[in-house]
């Protein structure tokens, strides 16, 4: 029986902290620095980071195999973990740091570069830290917890540049935001090392891979034959794109619609809080309902969420307390959602070990760190191109009434459709109950044993 003590826990909750406030800064200020800031058009942002996943198809998985077959005095993972945050922390830096002389082709070969090295460094980090579970826990209640423990304090570190950013960067900066998001980068870069150090001294894999590490050749013959990834793989990227668009849209709405861009801090800080405290009452909900179950329960609030936003969008509604409910409702949903595709995604290496005699942690949470970025594309992409389209001007005081009901349709009807699908197909094609997990541990033991 693997058991974790509280320090190695909260070790580990710190390095989630520290990994998503950087993802959080780059997926949610990254288009609009490139757009409003640098006055790079919306729509070549969105081909630009669609590109990148396209790239990231095949460097994700492929840097998931080399971590499989990574052997050290300190594990397989722990050495990914620290390369990849220390190149990952100056690139983050250099990225929201464009000399202010750039203009034309080379602003956009500069920005173009560094999104791509950041992406690749990323994977080089995010990888072996969510491979970590499987090797940590086993099937069931600890392997939950964990989960939980590690998504509630991504969700907190997600929240804190979603809360601070636009507040902090007119202070840093002086009144430019240029050199406002540079120090944001850079706080946050130091941050990110010291808490995924911690993570790395303090917290250690407990439970061995079984079976052959795999080779590149074979890494997606193997991924097609675990038919329970891929399910949920596709899962996270349709729910994922759906919120994302709506956070990539967010600050537009509050910019321009609402009329004040700090507003955004105070709706994401209301929604992580509530995604947080979601996330705790997981642990609660399993002793009434399965996983499953919860996670339909938690897509199904996110989309009331939504319903709620859109009427008071329709109404033109702008009460701060009323935006704060739909917030909490959408990200509550949202954190209970999180935490599951995590524990589903966990459970599917144990299914492909039993199935295909392969234990791939990495491989496996390679598809979690692609899709995660494949969504984030998707969402830039339609945000980017859909503010072109709706006529959005970054330059002028008042938008019409066309491109305000465009924005508030691609931040709130898109990812309804987008939820409804996921929740749908999710439902029909996954089968890992906790009968059948329990069997397969079961005998995954014996075999490990024998």
């Amino acid at each position: 029986m693997i058991t974790l003590t509280g320090k190695e826990k909260a070790s580990y909750g710190a390095g989630a902290v520290a990994k998503d406030m950087v993802y959080s800064l780059v997926a949610g200020f990254l288009m609009y620095y490139y757009n409003t800031v640098l006055g790079i058009s919306a729509s070549f942002i969105g081909v630009l980071f669609m590109a990148a996943r396209l790239f990231d198809a095949i460097n994700d998985p492929v840097m998931g195999v080399i971590i499989d077959k990574t052997k050290s005095p300190i594990g397989k993972f722990r050495p990914w973990l620290l390369v990849g945050t220390a190149t990952n922390a100056i690139v983050l830096y250099l990225m929201f740091s464009i000399p202010a002389n750039l203009a034309g082709n080379s602003l956009l070969i500069y920005a173009s570069v560094a999104y791509l090295a950041w992406g690749i460094t990323y994977t080089m980090m995010d990888i072996p830290y969510w491979s970590m579970i499987p090797a940590l826990t086993e099937p069931g209640r600890g392997r939950e917890n964990l989960s939980v423990i590690a998504r509630s304090a991504a969700g907190f570190g997600f929240a804190l540049p979603v809360g601070l950013t636009m507040v902090l960067v007119p202070l840093l900066g002086g009144g430019s935001e240029r050199a406002g998001f540079s120090r944001v980068a850079l706080i946050v870069a130091v941050v990110f090392v010291i808490g995924i150090l911690i993570t790395t001294i303090q917290v250690k894999e407990k439970n061995p891979a079984a079976g052959k590490s795999p080779r590149v050749r074979d890494l997606f013959r193997a991924l097609v034959k675990n038919d329970q990834a891929l399910v949920v793989v596709v899962s996270i990227v349709v729910f994922n794109a759906s919120l994302y668009l709506t956070n990539q849209l967010a600050l537009y709405f509050f910019r321009f619609d609402i009329g004040n861009a700090a507003l955004f801090g105070v709706f994401g800080t209301v929604g992580g809080a509530a995604q947080i405290l979601a996330m705790l009452t997981i642990p609660l909900l399993r002793k009434k309902f399965s996983s499953k179950s919860i996670l339909v329960g938690g897509i199904l609030t996110t989309m009331t969420g939504y319903a709620l936003l859109f009427v008071m969008g329709s109404l033109s509604i702008t009460n701060m307390a009323l935006l704060s409910v739909a917030a909490i409702i959408i990200f509550m949903g949202f954190g209970i959602a999180t935490v599951l595709t995590t524990v589903f995604l966990a459970n599917t290496v144990d299914y492909g070990e039993w199935k295909n005699g392969q234990r791939t942690e990495s491989v496996i949470f390679s598809l979690q760190t692609f899709v995660v970025k494949l969504a984030s594309a998707f969402s830039v992409l339609i945000a980017g191109v859909g503010l072109d389209l709706v006529g959005l001007d970054v330059d002028a005081a008042v938008q019409t009434d066309a491109t305000l009901l465009g924005l508030r349709f691609l931040m709130v009807v898109v990812p309804m459709i987008g939820l409804a699908f996921a929740i749908i197909y999710f439902v029909r094609f996954y089968k890992l109950g906790d009968d059948q997990l329990t069997e397969i541990t079961g005998e995954l033991a014996n075999r490990r044993e024998s």
